[in-house]
């Protein structure tokens, strides 16, 4: 029972550590796709098919990229991380539902999904003590 009641004096150190490991991930997966341009974009986008929303491909791919990179970019900084948390779990879910609807194998959509599990954490938990945002 000891051992319990010593994870609040290291929760918001290792909420830190989560924010920051999952942030400069993304940001190094985002990055590519920011940089690729808008025909990598309108790739991207075209996943917002599954939810019956077929305009604007470019802008819809931009955004997953941008929250991606910049999101992560947030969430290493605690700077506004919940709308940042927000946005990547949004973007998790379509990026899950676009495998899912598409008929790939699990093992194309799980990552997604647990991300999308991680970035909900972060959105309700906030960014904790160790932030810019000091939640």
């Amino acid at each position: 029972m000891a051992m319990f009641s010593k994870l609040g004096k290291y929760s918001n150190f290792a909420l830190m550590v989560m924010r920051a490991g999952v942030g400069v991930m993304m940001v190094l997966h985002g990055y590519p796709k920011l940089l690729d341009g808008p025909e990598r974009w309108a790739k991207l986008g075209g996943a917002m098919a599954n939810f019956g929303i077929t305009y604007a491909p470019e802008f819809w791919g931009f955004m997953a990229a941008f929250a991606e990179s910049v999101g992560g970019l947030l969430l290493v900084l605690g700077y506004m991380a919940r709308p940042a948390a927000l946005l990547l779990f949004i973007t998790m879910v379509v990026a899950a539902t676009k495998h899912i609807m598409g008929g790939d194998p699990f093992s194309k959509s799980y990552h997604s999904i647990e991300l999308a599990f991680v970035f909900l954490g972060l959105f309700i938990l906030g960014p904790g003590r160790y932030s810019i945002d000091k939640d």
